[in-house]
């Protein structure tokens, strides 16, 4: 038992300081490249982190526990908006000015609605499986490319002006690629071992196998995005926080729940689309609300906003045990 308690106290440094890290490298490597915070936060940091999420789902699938999968999935992506979101609101207020982030949000929605379209009728399909993978490249390759364009026609681009004083320009390309490599295998390994420490843990107080896997794991795959995020703030990088939640939540929709519908379509638990689907369609609409407001000039999710996110967290759990129990 001391052991595990020791071992997850460890992962958890180690999770902090290789997200650091990691956005580091991410940072530096669009400065090589010319790219924008957002985009990088979009694609790499927000894939990325998502790599547990990935991981999961699979090993789920190819052990024939395609719920399993899908509830990290569903619930994933509602740790993501409220504890993420919720939790680096509440330490520092986020800044939504970018109007491409903006116009993004909306897709989240509509990800978050094909999925529990997909599973609505307690039957994933193997085609409905493959489809989902199909509309995530499409996803990706129209975000990426509205994203390059909306910055080439920005005047005054915010990575050309404050990433400057965040990443020296004297970065080499292969040390850039070292941190953003390095730092995102220390996020996964350590992530990894929380959570089997935080299992052990649970298990050992009695805690059911249910109630394990609707909140130890769906939060220790979220760790990551909660790291990069905070870590992205922090260093003044809003819209790579924020982008990281955009695209997270856009790859667990469509590029991870694709995973038991190729592998083990079938069956599914009703509670996944009658209770934890509805949910995440219900804290995706509130984000959407809070990040852009009803005024048109530049919004942030200050810390009252960041704390209604986290009650919503809460309560989720609450609900989770209580029902479990």
């Amino acid at each position: 038992m001391l052991l595990n308690v020791v071992l997850l106290l460890i992962s958890l440094t180690i999770l902090v300081w290789s997200a650091d890290k990691f956005v580091y490298g991410a940072a530096a490597l669009a400065r090589n490249f010319g790219l924008s915070p957002l985009i990088i936060g979009l694609t790499i940091v927000a894939m990325g982190s998502s790599a547990p999420e990935m991981m999961v789902a699979a090993a789920a699938a190819l052990a024939d526990k395609p719920d399993t999968a899908i509830g990290n999935v569903i619930g994933s992506n509602i740790t993501n908006i409220t504890l993420v979101l919720g939790a680096t609101a509440l330490l520092k207020p986020m800044l939504v000015g970018s109007q491409t982030i903006r116009r993004e949000l909306p897709i989240i929605m509509l990800t978050s609605i094909i999925a529990v379209y997909c599973i609505w009728d307690l039957n994933f399909t193997r085609f409905e499986g493959f489809s989902l993978a199909v509309l995530f490249i499409i996803t990706l390759s129209w975000l990426a490319i509205s994203s390059i364009r909306a910055q080439k026609q920005t005047a005054e681009d915010k990575f050309a002006s404050d990433v400057n004083e965040e990443v020296p320009d004297n970065v080499p390309l292969p040390r850039a690629i070292f941190w953003l490599v390095f730092g995102l295998i220390l996020l996964l390994a350590s992530s990894h071992y929380l959570v089997e420490s935080a299992v052990f843990i649970a298990q050992y107080f009695g805690i059911s196998d249910l109630v394990i896997g609707l909140t130890i794991i769906a939060i220790g795959t979220s760790l990551p995005e909660l790291a990069a995020s905070i870590a992205g703030v922090l260093k003044g990088e809003d819209d790579l926080a924020l982008g990281n939640i955009v695209g997270s939540n856009i790859f667990n929709a469509l590029a991870v729940l694709c995973i038991p519908g190729i592998i083990a379509p079938g069956a599914i638990d009703p509670a996944a689309v009658n209770r934890d689907g509805v949910i995440m369609l219900g804290v995706t609409l509130l984000l959407i609300i809070l990040a852009v407001g009803f005024d048109r000039g530049v919004k942030k999710i200050n810390r009252i906003e960041g704390g209604v996110l986290f009650a919503c967290f809460v309560g989720y759990q609450f609900l989770l045990f209580n029902q479990a129990g």
